[in-house]
């Protein structure tokens, strides 16, 4: 980063890094009431911006947590102008943060569109979105205000695949919206054949104040492996708020534990860890990783003592099934096998040999799909074996410990 950059940022750190930063507001999400709260984004080049985003240590938070500044150097090194795709189709049931920050921050957004376009020298916006009754009104109306910037807003499909990348690159390039065969890569050729930039709108709105407030500024929460916050949705009482919070918080300070048997971390292609584990866990991809888990989604689930994780799995396991493409083996024939027998096992029908079958079934898809629902998929289910083993056990006799028998996972949004 350039020095001239470097005084550029310093001149505009805020006095405060505490929390919240993407959900900071003060109820209006209107164009004056965000520039009141930010400004205008400063006048940087693409490639300042490019070093400000590695320096801070931005990670993809869609799910992958792959390097942003990576990402983007990678777009932008492509052949012809690029497209960027801001993606909030968000089609995990168990998530709720991208709505929650398309209608609390929208301009922050919007923001962080403008400055990965400039990074990666893209000539054309796209913001992919859920399209429900407020998402639709409140993205509307910013756009509205912000006549200058073209940004065209176009619907998601209504899907748990809809967010993977090549699927949306599918959609926004007029097609059905279903994942397609790689090579090539999208960040390769993607929307129109040209080089295209996916990313989730909350890494968006991160990268935004990046380029408000600098790098230093985004690196004084987080750890120093992991900078920065996330957005998670926390269920609890069968509820769900959305929170911001400081990668490296543990996570009892994030949800209730006390009365938990097992957390999923995650959502739907997350993973079950045991709450002896979850209660000494942080939340960062370092700590997750040592109990078996990662973010994921942002999704952190405990399941009650009361509750069976059998049956939760299995209601999940049914959705996913339903939910696939259907375009390669994996999805058409193998999730729907594990799916049934995953059914039966939760209602005391599976024998031992079913069981066996279950295991080899979950090898056998695991990384041969045309995109990772089939692994993600595999994934919840190995975890739930492993973690609820003695109930699996008891459903095997026929038996089931649970006093409680509501969902607390159905595959409803």
């Amino acid at each position: 980063m350039t020095s001239t950059t470097s005084r550029h940022w310093a001149q505009t750190v805020p006095g405060s890094t505490a929390l919240p930063r993407v959900l900071a507001g003060d109820g209006r999400r209107d164009l004056p009431g965000h520039l009141a709260r930010h400004g205008q984004l400063p006048d940087v080049s693409g490639s300042a911006l490019l070093d400000a985003v590695e320096a801070a240590g931005l990670s993809g938070r869609g799910g992958a947590g792959f390097p942003t500044a990576r990402k983007w150097r990678a777009v932008a090194s492509g052949a012809g102008p690029a497209v960027v795709v801001g993606n909030a189709a968000e089609g995990e049931p168990a998530s709720s943060k991208d709505h929650v920050l398309l209608t609390t921050n929208p301009h922050l957004v919007l923001d962080g569109a403008q400055v990965a376009a400039r990074a990666v020298g893209a000539t054309r916006v796209v913001l992919y979105a859920e399209p429900d009754a407020e998402t639709w009104a409140v993205l509307g109306e910013a756009l509205r205000e912000r006549e200058d910037d073209r940004v065209e807003l176009i619907a998601a499909r209504h899907a748990f695949i809809a967010g993977e990348e090549s699927a949306v690159v599918d959609a926004v390039s007029g097609g059905p919206g279903l994942p397609r065969a790689k090579p090539p890569r999208v960040f390769e050729r993607g929307v129109d054949g040209r080089p295209t930039l996916v990313q989730n709108v909350e890494t968006l709105a991160h990268a935004a104040l990046v380029a408000h407030y600098g790098p230093g500024w985004f690196r004084a929460l987080g750890t120093d492996d992991e900078p920065g916050t996330m957005l998670l949705t926390l269920h609890g009482g069968r509820g769900r708020t959305v929170a911001e919070a400081e990668i490296g918080t543990p996570l009892v300070d994030l949800v209730d534990l006390a009365g938990a048997q097992a957390v999923l971390i995650g959502g739907y292609h997350g993973t079950w860890v045991p709450a002896d584990a979850a209660r000494s866990a942080r939340l960062s991809r370092a700590s997750l990783g040592a109990v078996g888990a990662t973010p994921g989604a942002g999704v952190v689930v405990p399941l009650p003592r009361g509750s069976c994780g059998v049956v939760e799995t299995a209601r999940v396991l049914v959705y996913l099934a339903a939910q696939s493409a259907g375009q390669c083996g994996p999805c058409l024939n193998g999730l729907p096998r594990i799916a049934l027998v995953a059914e039966a096992l939760a209602e005391g029908r599976a024998t031992p040999r079913d069981l066996a079958d279950l295991r080899r079934w979950a090898g056998l898809v695991q990384r041969r799909g045309a995109c990772a629902h089939p692994d993600g998929t595999v994934r919840l289910l190995t975890s739930a074996l492993e973690v609820f083993e003695p109930e699996v056990q008891r459903h095997l006799a026929g038996r089931c410990s649970a006093r409680d028998h509501r969902p607390i996972l159905d595959g409803r949004s």
